[in-house]
């Protein structure tokens, strides 16, 4: 279900203040003054005499739509804009999944992702195009939620027409069935190219993402930009671009594509994602990526040192 995004509810996901969710089907326990008025209720954050309310906006009209498409695709849903899903904050759900029942589940991870905010906010960053000003409108689309084992997720890539690489997606942990099925399932995901996808999508150069089931069965679950917006988990882009030949897979196919895969337990990464857990601001202290705030902290550092000696003496 493809739904069109209203204005207010852009803005409300780009506002930077206080995460105050929307779409709740009931306001929290905590939150409620019972003081006998009929005013709206507020969601109290302080008991101090100078206490600030943040009441979370509604949107009636959305809402309903929202609910009317997640109850008939089954009551369960994985969101996701026109091109990135909010894959950076699943972390911060409930059920630390991108599985969502209700709005408020959706405007969590919506709000929460630094995906979605690049999507609304400067989608064609890496982009080059003869429009001058390309404009985009940004849809939430919602699909029925089916629980996908991760070995059986793989990613594609597309140049002139040719699938020239193939990559593990979830290349942070080893796959046992991956190493052993490499020629099958290289072979399969092939096939399915070839008799679904080439020569019929609107792109020459694209990247897609199947997943390929107990089964054998190979499904298609997305399309993505043929660029750096879009992670080349186990190769590189400059290899993807150079147009040099990429080392094959193991079908005797000349036409094969290149198939990377972790190959042992040894190889196994922590998640991409976790980085997104932190301010960004810590995550680019720790790594030494922005050298003015190491030198802003630093100083701050050195500007309390003295204070420190003067408590201890």
């Amino acid at each position: 279900v493809i739904l069109q995004l209203p204005q207010n509810v852009i803005d409300y996901l780009l506002d930077d203040g206080t995460l105050v969710i929307s779409g709740r089907n009931e306001a929290p326990s905590c939150s409620r003054v019972d003081d006998g008025s009929d005013e709206e209720q507020d969601v109290q954050w302080s008991d101090d005499e100078n206490v600030t309310t943040l009441t979370a906006p509604e949107f009636p009209d959305f809402a309903a739509k929202v609910q009317e498409a997640i109850n008939s695709l089954g009551g369960s849903v994985f969101p996701k804009l026109n091109w990135s899903s909010p894959r950076d904050a699943q972390w911060i759900a409930m059920n630390s999944s991108l599985k969502c029942n209700n709005l408020s589940d959706i405007f969590l991870l919506l709000k929460s992702s630094d995906f979605v905010t690049h999507d609304l906010t400067q989608p064609f960053l890496h982009c080059t195009d003869d429009s001058p000003d390309p404009k985009v409108d940004p849809q939430l689309v919602l699909r029925k939620w089916c629980e996908l084992i991760p070995g059986g997720e793989f990613r594609c890539f597309v140049k002139e027409n040719k699938l020239i690489g193939v990559a593990q997606r979830d290349h942070t942990q080893y796959y046992d069935h991956v190493c052993n099925q490499a020629a099958n399932i290289l072979g399969s995901i092939l096939d399915f190219f070839r008799n679904q996808i080439q020569y019929k999508f609107l792109d020459e150069d694209f990247v897609f993402d199947v997943y390929r089931d107990s089964q054998g069965k190979v499904w298609l679950i997305d399309f993505n930009p043929f660029g750096e917006v879009t992670d080349s988990l186990l190769f590189s882009w400059e290899e993807l671009t150079s147009g040099q030949t990429i080392s094959k897979g193991d079908l005797k196919d000349p036409d094969s594509p290149a198939f990377r895969y972790i190959t042992s337990e040894m190889t196994v990464q922590p998640s991409p994602y976790l980085s997104y857990r932190l301010p960004k601001d810590f995550v680019d202290l720790s790594r030494g990526e922005d050298a003015h705030k190491l030198i802003d902290f630093l100083k701050l550092t050195r500007s309390q040192e003295p204070e420190s000696s003067d408590e201890e003496g």
